[in-house]
This record gives structure tokens, C-alpha cells and sequence, in this order.
């Protein structure tokens, strides 16, 4: 069992807005979780500026360790790795590694991020590879998550098994799924439908009974509750991904836009707009920051390189929520229960 402290390293200096965001977003967090401890990796000149005004009671629940070293947004993450070796990136994901945090939250370059992680946390035995994995919104009040989204563009059968283990029991352990349904991202949902890699990932799944296997899924079914856990490969999966985003910024600036075309649309749109936002809010992709590197031995959440403060928030609290289900170690143990079943 964990401790009922919490401790998360945070890089302060990553994404495209550095201290602006991070920062308030860790006091946003420490006021809304009593026992979570931080351990604030960056600038500390620039943190301390920042933190003058804050109350004693958070400060003493704060850590700071200064780093002379940050990674850029298009650093490649082989430079990054072998000459940032003091970037707020790096200490953030070594303090995990010493267990002095249970788990690190970045807006930082994915690409350096899985890197660092991969070489400092080392993965989880009879998992090749990370994967990226966030929620999706849905048609019903459960969320789907899905993997990978980006991490690996290449995948084989294997791996592709792999990730529908753990996206099972991230969306067991942090959704409260008891048996969680387990689709496969394809071009069709008739069996002779896709390449060889995802019919033979298909049949693995199949035959395993610990994962509740329910087939194909197509890109217009992402968002209808037909699955907990959509699994692909980075490639496919970071496209969708990004792809379910621009429309939801589209159809927020569709909505503006049109709203002040005429007199009646103006009018209109006053009554129209809690409604509006109400939908917005329900797929804005915000509350869905936080994507998991899931496979590693300890905890990493990425967020958005953009994010807000409060979507910082939401990934500092899936980061909790990883850490309080001790989600490493589940994966580990069905990993294991998994290579058991298979012939």
C-alpha cells in the first residue's frame, strides 16, 4: 500500500508557456488536495519570485529544485537526453526514479519526454514499449480511453496486445470498469477488414479471457460508448487525436463567429448559449488533459505543450489518481497473469 502522502515532481520549465502555466496550476493542486506534497523542478530564482505571496501552509508543502537546464519544444530528444542532463525534464523523472516522487507531470516535447523516461524509469517486464493513453469523450456518462497516441508510430501485434492489457487496467483502476470492453481501432468492423498486424492482435485478444475483447471499432464510433479501450498504433491514434480536437475548436469558432453574422443571430445566441456551452464544455479538449506513458515503472503524465492552468490541474490529478491505484503495479501483475494464459 501507499503512503497517504502524495508526492509529484512537476517540470515546471516544460510546454510552450513554462512557469505562467505550471506554476499556478501546483497551487491550484495543492489547494485542492490536502496531502499532496510537490516537488517544483526548474528556474528557482523564477520560482521563488513567484511563490513570494503564497500562503505557509502550501509552502510547506512545496519543494524546489533548481535546474540550469530546460528542454525546448523541437529539441530533438537524443540531443535532449545526452545534453540535458540538468533540465527540469530530467530531475523531475530521477526523483521517481529514487522513489523521492510518486510520479512526474510535463507539458515539455513528447519526443524528449518518452526518451528520458524510457532510459531513466526503465519499463515494466514483458512490456516492450510505452504508450500514450488519454480519455475521449463519449455518448453516455463513461469516458473511453485510448492508446497509443503518439509514442510509437510502428507497431506489431505484440505490442499492440500489450497496450489493450494496460489500457484494461488503467480504465479498471482509475474509471472503476470492472471488466472493461477492449476494441481495436480499425478500417471496418467485419473480420476480414485490416492489415495482418491488427487481425493477428485481434485473435490474441480473443483467446485471452481476462480481456474483455469486443472487436473492431471505426473512427465514427470513437465517441458512442461501445468500448472502454480503444487500442491502435501511435500513428493512427495521435491523427484521431488530433483530428477530435480541431473539431472541437472549430465548432467553438464556427459558433462565434456565426452568433455575430446578424441582429437575429446575436439575439439568438444569447438564448442559445449556456446550451452551447454546456456542449463545449463536455468535449472541450481541456478537461481530457493528462495522457499517461503507460509501461514504464514509475508514474509520467503528459500534458498538452499548450495547456491551461486548470488543464495542467486535470493532468497533476490523473497523476494522483495513477498514484493512489498504484497503477505500475497493477499493470505489472496482469502483464504477468496474461503471459501465463497464452500458449
Amino acid at each position: 500500500m501507499i503512503s497517504s502522502r502524495l508526492t509529484i515532481a512537476l517540470d515546471i520549465m516544460g510546454g510552450d508557456n513554462g512557469p505562467h502555466i505550471t506554476l499556478p496550476a501546483a497551487i491550484l493542486a495543492l489547494k485542492a488536495i490536502p496531502n499532496l506534497h510537490l516537488i517544483l523542478c526548474g528556474e528557482s530564482k523564477l520560482i521563488e519570485d513567484y511563490l513570494q505571496t503564497t500562503d505557509a501552509s502550501l509552502m510547506a508543502r512545496i519543494e524546489i529544485q533548481h535546474c540550469s537546464e530546460q528542454v525546448s519544444m523541437d529539441e530533438r530528444p537524443t540531443v535532449a537526453l545526452r545534453t540535458k542532463k540538468d533540465s527540469s525534464m530530467q530531475r523531475a523523472l530521477e526523483r521517481v526514479a529514487r522513489d523521492e516522487a510518486q510520479a512526474c507531470v510535463s507539458a515539455g516535447n513528447t519526443g524528449a519526454l518518452l526518451t528520458m523516461a524510457y532510459t531513466t524509469l526503465k519499463m515494466i517486464p514483458g512490456v516492450d514499449r510505452p504508450a500514450l493513453i488519454s480519455n475521449l469523450p463519449s455518448d453516455s456518462e463513461r469516458k473511453a480511453v485510448m492508446l497509443d497516441l503518439g509514442a510509437n508510430v510502428n507497431c506489431d501485434s505484440d505490442t499492440l496486445f500489450q497496450y489493450a492489457v494496460m489500457g484494461s487496467v488503467l480504465a479498471q483502476e482509475v474509471s472503476g470498469i470492472d471488466f472493461p470492453r477492449v476494441a481495436l481501432l480499425n478500417v471496418g468492423e467485419e473480420q476480414i477488414k485490416g492489415n495482418d498486424q491488427v487481425k493477428f492482435t485481434a485473435k490474441l485478444l480473443a483467446e485471452t479471457e481476462s480481456i474483455n475483447y469486443v472487436g473492431y471499432v471505426e473512427g465514427n464510433d470513437l465517441f458512442t460508448d461501445c468500448a472502454d479501450v480503444i487500442v491502435t498504433d501511435g500513428f493512427t491514434g495521435n491523427i484521431a487525436l488530433k483530428s477530435c480536437e480541431g473539431l472541437a475548436k472549430l465548432v467553438k469558432t464556427e459558433a462565434e463567429r456565426v452568433s455575430k453574422q446578424t441582429l437575429f443571430n446575436k439575439i439568438l445566441s444569447r438564448v442559445a448559449l449556456p446550451l452551447l456551452r454546456k456542449i463545449y464544455l463536455r468535449v472541450n479538449p481541456d478537461q481530457y488533459n493528462g495522457a499517461s506513458l503507460l509501461g514504464l515503472r514509475g508514474i509520467v503524465v503528459k500534458s498538452h505543450g499548450n495547456a491551461s492552468s486548470e488543464a495542467f490541474l486535470v493532468a497533476i490529478k490523473e497523476a494522483v489518481k495513477e498514484v493512489e491505484r498504484e497503477v505500475p503495479k497493477k499493470i505489472k501483475d496482469k502483464i504477468e497473469m496474461v503471459l501465463m494464459e497464452r500458449p
